[in-house]
């Protein structure tokens, strides 16, 4: 189904030309006239707003709410509070990573669920049947977001609501330039940073009011190469992308964090998944590379003539000034330190597994209140 973000003039005008690869069947700014390198700096050391629009978002509500989103995915559900949102694991009955999710609990009976592009919603409808539950994805709203050290001076003199106060992860219902949204804590940069969910009739006012308001503070609008670049700078995993064989244990994508070993509720593949704990083919990890440009995804990694692994996404940083892997090794391969090469289309480099995200390697950006 085609979709259209109603910010697609706001776009146009900044030079995107809308005809790239839709993802969710959305059209997408992936470049502005502006230089990507460029909005990956304003991001790191101001704010840049993106928009985020083609998440797709699926409204799930009614009084077996919570036991029908807690059959869909790994974590334990029913300790989600109001107010707070989790990224879940969701597989499959071979327990495989089915969908990048994030379960938002806005109320005892009422949730939304932002995911990919994967099996979340045929899996969804299947668990609802017969149950005291209405399942309606949201193609209305708007998601802008919001990100970078500035984000929070920006959007609080104009928000109803304490945003200062709002902890990682959570959001909150409140009204920003006398509209009412949705603000969460979060994002896809690695910095601190806040998604703005709107009715499709607020968006272009908001997208505008926002700009108005950050320009004192250096705010640009940016691309979605550029919130690629910075995906890739955090290693933020990416549904199918991290996930390249279709048969990716959470285990093998390092998101132990994403399942609860100790969910006493059963879910879609669930002895699968905990049956496949310890038993990884491959380990994600990350590379840099030496090479002046990104290699692809795909690329095949050697150690001698073994091949031992596969790039899943890659990017140059020109922040970092390096070339950034996203990868996955065999396990006996993908200790710190390890010398491999990748072979790409342009032709082979050295390349060295170092610790992740490449980018914040502590992630005190986002996280900027907690004590380590």
């Amino acid at each position: 189904m085609q979709r259209n973000s109603v910010l697609n003039e706001r776009h146009l005008a900044l030079g995107s030309r809308l005809d790239g690869d839709t993802w969710n069947g959305m059209r997408l700014p992936w470049s502005y006239a502006s230089d990507p390198h460029e909005e990956v700096l304003a991001t790191r050391s101001r704010a840049a707003l993106y928009d985020v629009s083609a998440l797709n978002i699926i409204d799930v509500q009614g009084p077996d709410a919570e036991r029908v989103v807690d059959q869909l995915v790994a974590i334990d559900v029913t300790r989600l509070k109001p107010g707070s949102a989790r990224l879940a694991a969701e597989v499959d009955e071979r327990g495989a990573l089915a969908d990048d999710i994030m379960v938002i609990r806005d109320a005892t009976d009422r949730f939304r669920l932002s995911h990919g592009s994967g099996a979340t919603p045929a899996t969804l409808a299947r668990l609802a049947q017969g149950r005291q539950v209405t399942v309606e994805p949201n193609l209305d709203v708007h998601i802008l977001s919001l990100q970078g050290p500035r984000s929070l001076d920006v959007l609080a003199p104009h928000a109803s609501g304490n945003l200062a106060g709002l902890p990682y992860f959570h959001h909150m219902e409140t009204r920003l330039f006398g509209k009412a949204v949705f603000v969460g804590r979060g994002g896809y940069s690695g910095e601190r940073g806040y998604e703005v969910y709107c009715d499709s009739k607020d968006a272009v006012f908001l997208w505008d009011s926002i700009l108005q308001a950050g320009a004192p503070h250096g705010v640009i609008p940016a691309s979605w190469n550029a919130l690629e670049l910075t995906r890739v700078e955090g290693a933020l995993l990416f549904f199918p992308f991290e996930m390249p064989g279709g048969d990716t244990t959470p285990w093998e994508a390092g998101m132990d964090w994403a399942v609860d070993v100790d969910k006493p509720g059963d879910y879609v593949g669930k002895q699968a998944v905990l049956q496949l704990r310890g038993r990884e083919r491959v380990k994600q990890a990350g590379m840099l590379v030496e090479h002046h440009a990104a290699v692809e995804a795909g690329a095949p990694i050697f150690d001698g003539e073994r091949q031992v692994g596969v790039v899943t996404s890659a990017s140059y940083s020109r922040l970092l000034m390096q070339s950034l892997a996203m990868v996955h090794l065999k396990p006996s391969h993908a200790n710190l330190g390890t010398r491999l090469a990748v072979r790409s289309q342009a032709g082979t480099f050295a390349a060295m597994v170092v610790r992740t995200p490449f980018y914040d390697p502590m992630r005190l950006r986002t996280h900027p209140d907690k004590t380590r």
